[in-house]
């Protein structure tokens, strides 16, 4: 199901779209719509072979130092 980015506010009897709202249509919807003035087509992302593993947090492990009161 392709995916549009909307450019201008559109509103009808069951829907509201507000700009830079991403919404999924049909193909003849997308064809419609994603005119460059209305709306544009949304590139999917293509999935990475090698996706990027997060980074494992510290969980601090020692004391923190005193501050000085003197």
């Amino acid at each position: 199901m392709p995916r549009i980015r909307v450019l201008q506010s559109v509103a009808g009897l069951d829907f509201s779209w507000t700009p830079g709202q991403v919404v999924d249509v049909s193909d003849q919807d997308a064809d419609a719509w994603a005119d460059g003035v209305r709306a544009e087509l949304v590139e999917e992302p293509k999935p990475n072979a090698r996706a990027e593993k997060a980074a494992s947090r510290s969980r601090g492990g020692g004391r923190a130092a005193k501050p000085e009161t003197r």
